[in-house]
């Protein structure tokens, strides 16, 4: 039975060429520090309200260990989460933040080691006020999240694998790691020039196959 553990030896990367761009994140969501170990978990989804993070430190006391707690929020001006909250949640063993959104305490998330994935820091905080529902679909970072999808950030970034998909796309993440495990880089080059060449000829591309130009532009192609 595939669980969510799993996924932390495949990269994102891979992820992505197999779910395409509907369930990788935008690049504005990254780590925010480094080097970032990889982090796999089911979403648990909270919504707040801009200027607002009530919903995500009511979630820290109610995210299951392991997660990975996806925040909706969108607003750049006041931090969702701080020092305590993150370390309360590290205490707690969820295995990180997804945040579409701002933390501050960087440098004390940083030392902690708490896997953090945000658009950035900002010294103040919001308010605590709005009460929204907990654990049902949010967009984050231009994707949509349900509770209970797989997600799966690393240094590359963040990408969600719909829960009814995970044990199909971990058996294709695992053939193609294992097919492109033996294939050596020679291999590689020769498969990737022929296609390459191949798309460049049925476009009527007219340089030469060795330093030629086209069209006034130095020749040769990088992969």
């Amino acid at each position: 039975m595939t669980t969510t553990r799993q996924f932390q030896e495949i990269p994102t990367t891979t992820l992505a060429d197999l779910l395409g761009r509907e369930q990788v994140l935008d690049l504005g969501i990254r780590s925010l520090w480094s080097p970032v170990p990889r982090v796999a978990g089911p979403a648990y989804t909270v919504s707040c309200s801009p200027g607002d993070n009530l919903m995500l430190h009511a979630a820290i006391h109610r995210a299951p260990s392991g997660s990975v707690v996806v925040v909706e929020s969108g607003d750049l001006r006041f931090a969702l989460a701080g020092g305590n909250v993150c370390a309360v949640a590290q205490r707690r063993g969820i295995a990180a933040f997804v945040v579409d959104g701002v933390i501050r305490d960087l440098a004390e998330v940083r030392e902690a080691g708490f896997p953090v994935f945000a658009r950035g820091v900002v010294p103040i905080p919001g308010t605590k006020a709005a009460v929204r529902p907990l654990n049902e679909r949010v967009r984050c970072g231009g994707a949509a999240v349900d509770p209970g999808d797989v997600v799966v950030a690393d240094e590359e970034g963040v990408v969600v694998v719909p829960a009814d998909r995970r044990e199909e796309i971990l058996a294709a993440a695992r053939t193609k790691l294992a097919k492109e495990a033996e294939e050596s880089l020679d291999e590689w080059e020769a498969a990737h020039r022929a296609r390459i060449d191949k798309i460049l000829a049925e476009g009527g591309f007219a340089g030469g196959s060795e330093g030629g130009t086209a069209g006034g532009t130095a020749g040769g192609f990088e992969g």
